[in-house]
């Protein structure tokens, strides 16, 4: 159950279509569904805003289609996987289960069921350094797309040609958020901070070579940029930063009164 189903109920009730004993049924229902193995928090919608996402690595195929199984019985009809590779998904769509699979290669994630209608304030735009960088600004881009967000791809417009973000200014400037992903040296996130009125979610990822430290010299550029209104995130957290990005395209008066 998320907001908006509870507000329904409520309405229904008051409306004389519920009666009391079903309205209490429905919220006695148990807050989660212990799967064995797993806990499927089916209340994090209605807490949250946003239901559960699963984590597919360190997960079989099995137990991603069983959690998922359980959150769409549940009510849950987008399903936001992470982190999950190509076998898995061709094993999961090999069981034919009950739900649409639009999975994404480069972002190793999938949508299992439906990809809602954009219905945020504004566009995020999604911003790499390099086509290196694409792989966790795919799984951002899905990220985004799956909590109902219009999204703008703009990859490829780092630093050492620099000419390439200036002539997308008015995408940049348009943006409701920024989200910044870069390697090697992570200055992406300054410049793009100094040039928009809006926050920046700035991902640094692990693309460079050996004193870029796995991500960690362009985590700390970041930490440490000048631009105001800049955030960082973890090393390659393309969701971490959709997910924050998400909240603010969508404020929470908006977030509970979502058609």
């Amino acid at each position: 159950m998320d907001q908006k189903e509870l507000r329904q109920l409520l309405q229904q009730y008051k409306q004389g279509q519920l009666k009391e004993e079903d309205v209490l049924l429905k919220l006695k229902e148990a807050p989660y569904k212990d799967l064995g193995f797993a806990r499927l928090d089916t209340h994090r919608a209605l807490r949250q805003g946003l239901a559960e996402v699963i984590y597919g690595a360190g997960k079989t195929a099995l137990q991603i289609e069983t959690i998922a199984l359980a959150a769409w019985n549940s009510g849950q009809k987008t399903i936001l996987v992470t982190r999950m590779n190509k076998e898995k998904e061709h094993e999961i769509e090999s069981h034919q289960p009950p739900f649409a699979i639009h999975y994404n290669e480069a972002a190793q994630a999938a949508v299992f069921g439906e990809v809602p209608v954009p219905d945020g304030l504004g566009t995020i735009v999604v911003a790499t350094g390099g086509t290196s960088d694409q792989n966790v600004a795919e799984e951002a881009v899905l990220t985004a797309q799956a909590f109902g967000n219009e999204t703008i791809r703009l990859y490829d417009v780092g630093v050492a040609g620099l000419h390439r973000l200036l002539s997308s200014l008015d995408v940049l400037m348009s943006a409701n958020v920024v989200i910044a992903i870069a390697g090697m040296e992570g200055a992406l996130a300054s410049v793009v901070g100094g040039l928009v009125d809006c926050p920046v979610i700035a991902v640094p990822t692990s693309v460079g070579y050996g004193a870029s430290f796995h991500g960690v010299s362009a985590l700390l550029s970041m930490l440490n940029s000048c631009a105001s209104g800049v955030s960082v995130v973890n090393i390659d957290n393309g969701f971490g930063a959709a997910y924050q990005a998400s909240m603010i395209n969508h404020p929470k008066y908006d977030r509970e009164n979502r058609k």
